[in-house]
């Protein structure tokens, strides 16, 4: 079952791109990223709401699989939670480093690149790097939109994607990159 207030939905050469408001641990998804840093520990932020919901052998599991470099991911088991994977994308090196917009960019390609390997169907996105690694939202937002559009022409496994805003503002700053970024390429 789909726990999520949608905001919007747009479909984009057959992969539905779905803005919702909530909390991304409760998201019916096959698996939920978690912009995490090189070094996979889950302090505070997404990733601790991560830990903190799913258990802390998500995090064990993915310290053993560390360092991984900004622009790759790994993915684990998801613990307790209803997905069954969580991607793991670095937008940083170390923890609680300010960022650039170009980590988030990297960070979602690598995460939409291991959703791909592992032939994942439907995936949940929070704002990346818009926490500890200082990204505004719109940029960031701005971002992420760009590169799944990216990823979605090169080919992908992935059905839905899912942007999740914790906020109706932060939902409605990814309807509005939705929106821009579309409006450009019309099917």
């Amino acid at each position: 079952m789909k726990r999520r207030m949608v905001a919007s939905e747009h479909i984009y050469k057959g992969v539905k791109i779905v803005v919702a408001t909530g909390d991304i641990t409760k998201q019916g998804v096959h698996a939920i990223v978690n912009p995490a840093n090189s070094m996979l520990v889950m302090g505070g932020g997404v990733a601790g709401a991560i830990k903190r919901a799913g258990g802390r052998e998500i995090e064990d599991e993915a310290v053993k699989k560390a360092p991984v470099p900004v622009g790759k991911a790994v993915a684990t088991g998801a613990g307790r939670l209803s997905a069954r994977h969580v991607i793991h994308a670095p937008t940083m090196e170390r923890p609680a480093m300010r960022i650039g917009v170009k980590n988030v960019e990297l960070a979602m390609r690598g995460a939409l690149e291991c959703a791909k390997r592992l032939a994942i169907l439907s995936v949940a996105f929070p704002g990346m790097g818009t926490g500890v690694g200082g990204v505004s939202l719109d940029e960031a937002a701005a971002a992420m939109v760009e590169e799944a559009r990216k990823q979605i022409d090169l080919g992908t496994s992935l059905r839905e994607i899912v942007l999740v805003g914790f906020t109706t503002s932060s939902a409605q700053t990814f309807e509005r990159a939705v929106h821009e970024t579309f409006k450009k390429y019309p099917q």
